[in-house]
């Protein structure tokens, strides 16, 4: 993959976390608060990792 196409990538998947936080910021439903929020944290580590794989 080219390092450009990773580039993308990564910032849309931070941006997805982004929107996922926001959502559990909005959301009354303290699990579905919780399921939201550890997507975003998942995302936003798997956006940091180099090769951008979940572990």
């Amino acid at each position: 993959m080219s390092v450009a196409r990773e580039v993308n990538r990564a910032q849309q998947m931070r941006e997805k976390a982004r929107h996922l936080t926001e959502a559990a910021e909005r959301t009354r439903d303290p699990e579905q608060r919780r399921r939201l929020q550890e997507k975003a944290r998942r995302l936003q580590e798997q956006s940091e990792r180099p090769d951008g794989l979940p572990v």
